[in-house]
């Protein structure tokens, strides 16, 4: 039990320090892309980290943009667990901003606490529908889930829209529902700062992912289904079930970031209010190593790069078009290797059930 740990541990630490080469060979990049543009890389990275840390405001803003891309980490790091790819947390996050848009219409009258408690509950339920959707199409149709997923991603936000649009509409020129009540808005922490208390139960809904994935019996099924379907099955567990539960609960996952921007930022549904926190929680879990701890690290860094950028074009000529690529080669530093893996890991299952349906 010993040696099985240590392996374990130590091929974590590979995993960690795989991550961390990568990060620095995209840095590197970065920094040749700057001196190619004419511009000190090292005043250019240092502007970047003032406008992530150089004040209270910075700081509160970069721990703010971390949220959302937490959730949507989670989301997608939770169905790799299980052995599939939730790529569908874009569209997710949007039923899950809408149902809380709606149904924060009819409970404005409500104590706050009460108020805001059955909102996170409707914005969990609303994108655990679209996972569902992507679920029921895998298990039922046997419809690859990438493909379920990116096609619902579109369905999903057009049918946002168009509640935005019309039956929901403010009558305002631009496509977004009515403003909530004031009693309906999660509490800032730093004033003139989009930080709330949404960073709390990140924290919290982060917790109870881990305790979840490691400390319950449903995890350990959903880890062991993930690692070798086929050897799941023959132990009892019934993977359809588990896979639809497992979106379930991705879904829910994508939607509570969709409800923390209506309730901690806009107030409201927005058409186009994410700038694709769904798709970049796909980098965020592969780069956190589906860990629970590891998306909250890369959501940070994320949010870093994100923060940062904003203030580096608007000090220095460089782009932050710059950090995008620099993101991008992280990305696929870290993504290749992984998503070979899955690939084979997804093969080896397809092939096991094929044999099995012809006995």
């Amino acid at each position: 039990m010993k040696s099985e740990g240590k392996t374990s541990l130590q091929a974590f630490c590979l995993e960690i320090a795989h991550s961390l080469v990568s990060i620095c060979m995209a840095i590197i990049v970065g920094a040749l892309v700057i001196v190619v543009v004419g511009e000190n890389p090292l005043v250019a990275f240092k502007e970047l980290l003032k406008g992530a840390f150089g004040s209270k405001v910075y700081f509160a803003n970069t721990i703010s943009r971390a949220v959302p891309l937490t959730f949507c980490g989670l989301s997608v790091a939770l169905s790799q667990r299980c052995g599939i790819f939730n790529i569908g947390a874009e569209g997710q996050l949007h039923l899950g901003a809408m149902a809380v848009a709606i149904m924060g219409l009819y409970v404005g009258s409500l104590p706050h606490v009460l108020a805001i408690l059955l909102l996170f509950i409707a914005g969990f339920l609303g994108g655990a529908v679209g996972g569902l959707c992507v679920g029921v199409l895998k298990s039922k149709f046997q419809i690859s889930e990438v493909i379920a997923a990116i096609m619902l991603n579109y369905v999903f936000k057009l049918f946002t829209s168009w509640l935005a649009s019309g039956p929901f509409t403010s009558g305002e020129t631009s496509v977004q529902t009515i403003k909530l009540s004031d009693n309906l808005s999660l509490t800032t922490l730093v004033q003139n700062t989009k930080l709330t208390t949404g960073v709390f139960i990140a924290l919290v809904v982060v917790a109870a992912v881990w305790i979840f994935l490691w400390k319950t019996t449903a995890g350990f099924k959903l880890r062991a289904t993930g690692f070798n379907s086929s050897a799941a099955k023959a132990n009892g567990i019934n993977s359809n079930l588990l896979m639809l539960l497992t979106m379930g609960l991705c879904g829910g996952l994508a939607g509570l970031a969709g409800c923390t921007e209506v309730l901690g930022n806009y107030h409201r549904f927005i058409e186009g209010f994410s700038p694709s926190y769904g798709f970049t929680g796909i980098a965020v879990a592969i780069l956190g190593k589906n860990h629970p701890v590891g998306v909250v690290l890369t959501s940070f860094l994320f949010a870093i790069l994100n923060s940062g950028a904003l203030r580096m074009a608007r000090v220095t000529t460089v782009s932050s078009n710059v950090v995008a690529v620099i993101q991008s080669l992280i990305i696929i530093a870290v993504a290749a290797p992984e998503m070979i893996r899955f690939a084979k890991r997804s093969g080896r299952k397809e092939n096991s059930e094929a044999k099995g349906g012809a006995k």
